[in-house]
């Protein structure tokens, strides 16, 4: 028994099925316990996390990137090392599987990792600081050797001998920026890549099955309304839409962008935002061998183009088996401020909430003119073959960014029925396969929290301060009501023909 009177046989509910939901469900059944429920208003059994039948979790997607670049945070540096090495053996497993012992929308040829580098490049001609302590702390853990300057004798010479013939040339400077007579400054990041977001998570509600977790999905039967109070005001259970209660010794509240409507509480430390997403439809490799080529995930590597939350605000993906090309801007974060009331004080609060193709209605997906631009800008800059295709789709991807861009895994003051699990700033999902390990030492040692728990704690800073964008709200110049939305005509490359 914990020390907050949890047993194995306690019912914990957790409220959302994406990454860390999934991640604590796994690592809760792994540890023994054995009533263990997930709810989604997704149904993720019918619609396989396909964005394209309607799921618009943040964890729904085709891929998201693998880095283990953290500058001088190195508790994730390590944390995302120690994914690495379940994410092989995942791998592993899935292609060791026969096809009728695998979950829809898997099969043994699938690959849920794909290791094709992540290239982290300067345009402004230097190395920023995250890069000098990255490289630091890499060098640290004796890690140095999987890093590669571009540009320095010495890393190049490595590189060389590491790649196979060509491979290196392709991936350090995918934008042919030397044939161009530009800079090429940078670092190329060996162990990183991207995963296969959906596919992961169909894998990860596949385990959990296995392991005896319950999944309730579905608007009616797996959409919370209500929190359950006992007396003191502990949260005791909750109420889907359908009005059929369901009662917990410990409820996790893991629902990502959805967390501050469910718990409006929480909003001082975290924050639903959005990232804009572009899609570049490639033709087929019969129409554009050179195209299908160019962009595979052996020749070229996830990458950040100045910066993926600074300068540019761009970057992207190798395309998809069927041949799209992801690009996404996270040079502004957009907010989307409604009226929610907490169910807890009665009070109405402005909080920013999801506002995607399904939700809170049908609609078309737009993302801002702000996004279409530095996206255009960026594909002629470096990827000018794209232009003529055009952006042939969109999608607003809403996150929940914390204060500091840290997790928030902690249980609510005054509350030690409810533990929040959330916060992941656009940078969570590759800690599926590790990230729940961590939630249930929170879980269990409450008074002794490690390394991990002290970090992802409930926390402020000091009035005034930086919030990562949250001091700025409603007023702010990220407010979604203040943009312009671009059209499918603004998709298009005006001057293709002259690239």
């Amino acid at each position: 028994m914990t020390s907050t009177g949890l047993t194995k046989e306690s019912p914990i509910i957790i409220v959302g099925a994406g990454v860390f939901g999934l991640s604590s469900a796994l690592h809760l059944s792994r540890a023994g316990y054995t009533d263990v429920t997930v709810f989604d208003k997704q149904p993720y059994a019918d619609n396989a996390y396909s964005t394209a039948a309607g799921a618009d979790a943040a964890s729904a997607d085709f891929n998201k990137c693998m880095r283990m670049s953290y500058g001088d945070e190195i508790e994730y540096q390590r944390l995302a090392f120690d994914g690495i090495e379940v994410w092989n053996a995942w791998n592993a497993e899935i292609r060791a599987s026969s096809p009728e012992s695998l979950p829809r929308g898997l099969a043994p040829t699938d690959l849920i990792w794909n290791n094709c580098g992540f290239l982290r490049m300067s345009i402004d001609g230097q190395l920023s600081a995250i890069e000098r302590a990255t490289l630091a702390n890499m060098t640290r853990e004796g890690l140095r050797h999987t890093q590669f300057v571009l540009g320095d004798p010495a890393d190049e010479e490595r590189a060389r001998a590491r790649f196979p013939k060509g491979e290196w040339e392709r991936k350090s400077d995918p934008f042919n920026r030397r044939r161009q007579g530009k800079d090429l400054v940078g670092v190329f990041d060996s162990t990183a890549g991207f995963v296969e977001a959906s596919k992961a998570c169909i894998w990860v509600s596949h385990l959990c099955r296995r392991n005896g977790v319950k999944f309730v999905l579905g608007e009616r039967d797996g959409q919370v309304t209500t929190f359950i109070k006992d007396a003191s005001g502990k949260t005791v259970g909750m109420r889907t839409k359908s009005g059929a209660e369901h009662h917990s010794k410990l409820l996790i509240l893991a629902a990502g962008a959805w967390t501050p409507s469910l718990f409006p509480t929480v909003s001082p430390l975290i924050e639903t935002t959005a990232g804009s997403v572009a899609y570049f439809q490639v033709p087929p490799k019969d129409q554009a061998p050179d195209l299908w080529d160019k962009f595979a995930p052996e020749n070229f590597p996830v990458y950040a183009y100045g910066g993926w939350s600074k300068g540019h605000g761009i970057g992207g993906f190798p395309r998809t088996e069927d041949g799209i090309v992801k690009i996404g801007y996270r040079g502004t974060k957009y907010t989307n401020y409604e009226d929610v009331r907490d169910a807890a004080t009665g009070e109405t609060r402005r909080v920013s909430v999801p506002r995607t193709k399904f939700w809170p209605r049908p609609q078309d997906p737009a993302i801002t003119k702000q996004a279409v631009a530095a996206i255009q800008d960026a594909v002629r800059e470096a990827m000018p073959e794209l232009a003529p295709i055009g952006i042939t789709g969109c999608r607003n991807c809403w996150y929940i960014d914390s204060l500091d861009n840290g997790f928030l895994v902690d249980r609510a003051p005054a509350d030690d029925g409810l533990l929040v699990c959330s916060g992941g700033s656009g940078h969570g999902f590759k800690f599926l396969p590790v990230l729940g390990r961590e939630v249930v030492a929170v879980v269990e040692r409450p008074e002794a929290k490690n390394a991990y728990g002290r970090l992802w704690r409930w926390r402020s800073v000091p009035e005034g301060s930086a919030r990562n964008g949250l001091e700025q709200g409603e007023a702010g110049p990220r407010n979604w009501k203040k943009q312009v939305m671009a059209t499918k005509d603004d998709w298009k490359f005006q001057d293709a023909s002259r690239l």
